[in-house]
């Protein structure tokens, strides 16, 4: 929601040209604060209010902008104005929002960057989306095995400028080859041994990741390790960059709001739901409902072809939403238990056997327990509450005990097939290549709705028959 709290005095000063109340308002707020209350604006508006202040107050108010609103001020205004802006910000999220921006305004505006932070961005450009290459900064420390304490400490502070966070500083030799690791912490707790060579304190088995890894395997090391930042390294070991704990979390949302999308069988949005136009979202959920409705219609086949038994046995009708719905339902928690914790790091595909074997022992548990209590509730209303016509009489033949036991057999195959469908599809789009999360709940019901049905009607058949 837009905080219009002070929209009315920002209007004012840009009004009134009072450059010295906009200068103010930056720099008296938190960077966040002031985008926060700069959100209302147009976005020529909140250019002029960035102008006010200096690049640097610029660059970190322009910073915590919504990414649509960035998006806008750098197509509207004129790139020779905003390059300035650009070039300042980390190399990470200028990436990030040039890649956002319209290509003919990217054009022009990249002659216009300092060859420097030109030549970065165009790097770090090549990397495919999603990969560690693609989220690293490139602003890190580096000094060399050779420094002392003081010396090191005198590298960091003349770096410390141009740098995202000096926690961990990286040692690299003459080929910028990653050699160890030396944190602000060791750093200074050494002070007052300032002759002490850092190569006696560094931390030499460093953990790294490629700039190929996905970035869902980067944020996973990341947690498991509880690092601020970790350093991206290309197969010969020069030290690329780094990857900070705040584009983690920006990862771990973006993957989090992706898996949520994909379970609930929607197509990953591009921007916020709000943002996305109408037809955009009928577009992203058609396609998925279409997928399923024909997924449906294969059920709607299935009940078909036993059209003859349900004339003959016509009770088994009332249950067949019982059986299915405990199938789909069960298997749908089974999906979701298993692709999370795949997400997690919990269950690799090496442990598909464990999966299996809990998620039989899980079927039969619970196909048991609602087995018994679905024959108690299906004896009560075919016995007790079955329907009569005027004079008393039983519309059908009420079934025996021993039909009715159709029910609970069926109920706990039902259960099983779904647990172990829910636990075992997941870890086999894995192993295809495929995203987990794309065997969605709605998938997985769909899937036993059908095996449900046939299950329902062939233990129906066998068993009717054997008693007739």
């Amino acid at each position: 929601m837009i905080n219009t709290l002070l929209l009315p005095e920002l209007r004012e000063m840009l009004a009134t040209g009072d450059e010295q109340g906009l200068r103010e308002f930056a720099s008296a707020l938190h960077p966040a604060r002031a985008a926060e209350f700069m959100e209302g604006l147009s976005p020529q508006e909140a250019w002029n209010v960035l102008q006010a202040s200096d690049v640097a107050k610029q660059a970190e108010v322009f910073g915590f902008l919504p990414d649509s609103m960035k998006v806008e001020i750098l197509e509207t205004v004129n790139p020779a104005e905003t390059s300035v802006l650009v070039a300042d910000l980390p190399a990470d999220d200028r990436v990030d929002l040039i890649s956002d921006v319209h290509p003919d305004v990217v054009e022009e505006m990249l002659p216009l960057l300092p060859v420097a932070e030109r030549r970065e961005t165009l790097r770090l450009m090549e990397f495919p989306e999603g990969t560690a290459g693609s989220v690293m900064t490139t602003e890190v420390a580096r000094l060399s095995e050779n420094l002392t304490v003081r010396q090191a400490l005198e590298e960091i502070a003349r770096q410390s400028e141009d740098l995202e966070t000096v926690y961990y500083n990286y040692i690299v030799d003459e080929g910028n080859r990653l050699r160890g690791l030396i944190s602000a912490r060791q750093l200074v707790t050494h002070f007052g041994k300032p002759d002490t060579p850092i190569s006696e304190l560094m931390q030499r088995d460093v953990v790294t990741v490629l700039a190929t890894d996905d970035q869902e395997t980067v944020a996973a090391k990341v947690a498991s390790f509880d690092f601020i930042a970790i350093p991206v390294v290309d197969e010969q070991q020069h030290l690329l960059g780094i990857i900070t704990h705040d584009d983690i979390i920006d990862v771990l949302r973006e993957e989090a709001t992706e898996d949520a999308h994909m379970a609930a069988a929607v197509d990953p949005l591009d921007d916020s739901y709000l943002e996305t136009h109408w037809f955009t979202l009928a577009w992203k959920r058609g396609i998925w409902i279409g997928i399923l409705f024909f997924a449906a219609l294969l059920t709607a086949l299935a009940l078909q072809n036993y059209e003859t038994e349900f004339q003959k046995v016509s009770w088994l009708v009332l249950f067949i939403p019982l059986v299915i719905s405990s199938g789909g339902n069960s298997g749908s928690q089974s999906a979701t238990l298993v692709i999370t914790a795949m997400t997690h790091g919990d269950v690799k595909l090496t442990d598909w056997w464990r999966v299996i074997r809990r998620e039989l022992a899980m079927g039969l548990c619970l196909g048991i327990s609602v087995a018994v209590a679905g024959y108690l509730c299906a004896v009560v209303i075919l016995k007790v509450f079955a329907p009569v016509d005027a004079s008393g009489v039983p519309l059908m033949r009420p079934p025996t005990f021993a039909e009715v036991l159709v029910l609970p057999i069926t109920l706990v195959m039902v259960v099983v097939c779904g647990t172990l469908c829910g636990g075992t599809l997941p870890m086999l789009f894995r192993r295809l290549g495929l995203d987990p999360a794309l065997m969605s709940n709605p998938f997985v019901a769909g899937i036993i709705d059908i095996a449900g049905i046939v299950i329902y009607m062939n233990v129906a058949v066998i068993m009717l028959d054997a008693l007739a």
